[in-house]
């Protein structure tokens, strides 16, 4: 049975579809409910549903930055989006982090069933967890829909780059907004829902640079401005752009730049 999550801020919706759709004949389950978006991420990192259905505009929650936290740490989760607002750029959006539907509230039951036959057929064409290895076993090969198979696969790896390109693309630009702050990973992780160890491995693998160089180099490229006011101090300068003291702040820049901050204001 595929396990499936249904996450809305209105308990009416939770129940129409826990109880309105016979899941049961789908092969699907509803193993749980949630009615904000930050009880849901965590609903879905407790039970890894393979089907989620969820309202995308909640209160203190970015719809778009949850839904790519979710495609990027579990890519093969299929997601159907519940909005009660016609915006068709959202929706573009949505389905490039990889939503599978995006159905207008309130939907029809023929448009949630049909929903849920795509997100299943996706699962099963994925050697979902029901299918038993023994039913692909000495299946002959059929060139067509190997090509089908291939074109699922790519489309499912751009949703995955996508999701995470966009995750990357926020923790830097919350970086480059509290750069001044005593900031920590675990504080940008909680800003794009996704762990901390997960949002490292994003930035390693898209930027090639750990958290702490990328809060550096943010740091030292607005240390670099500050420095063409010849009124600031240097040390005034380090504690502006967050650093603790200034034997650290001296230490990073001669690093990141291969001079001194005095150097490099002596030759602007």
């Amino acid at each position: 049975m595929y396990k499936v999550v249904i996450i809305d801020d209105e308990p009416i919706i939770v129940e129409g579809l826990s109880k309105g759709v016979k899941w049961a004949e789908v092969g699907c389950q509803v193993i749980g409910t949630a009615y904000s978006g930050e009880e849901g991420l965590k609903l879905i990192r407790d039970a890894s549903p393979d089907i989620i259905f969820s309202d995308i505009r909640m209160p203190y929650m970015d719809g778009l930055t949850m839904i790519a936290a979710v495609k990027s740490e579990f890519p093969d989760t299929q997601i159907a989006i519940l909005t009660g607002y016609r915006d068709f750029d959202y929706a573009q959006r949505a389905i490039r982090l990889g939503v599978t539907r995006f159905l207008l509230k309130p939907s029809k039951m023929d448009e949630i069933e049909e929903a849920l036959c795509a997100m299943t057929k996706k699962l099963d064409e994925a050697g979902g967890r029901w299918k038993k290895e023994s039913e692909w076993e000495g299946r002959s090969e059929n060139i067509a829909e190997n090509k089908d198979d291939h074109r699922g696969q790519q489309e499912e790896a751009a949703g995955e780059c996508a999701a995470s390109s966009y995750i990357v693309k926020n923790a830097v630009e919350y970086i480059e907004a509290h750069y001044k702050e005593k900031l920590k990973l675990s504080d940008v992780a909680d800003q794009v829902y996704v762990s901390q160890w997960h949002l490292s491995k994003l930035m390693n693998r898209y930027l090639d640079q750990s958290f702490s160089d990328i809060l550096n180099g943010v740091r030292i490229n607005k240390a670099k401005e500050l420095l063409k006011d010849p009124a600031l101090r240097i040390g005034d300068i380090a504690d502006e752009v967050g650093f603790l003291d200034i034997a650290h702040f001296s230490r990073v820049f001669k690093k990141i730049v291969g001079i001194s901050a005095n150097e490099y204001r002596n030759h602007l």
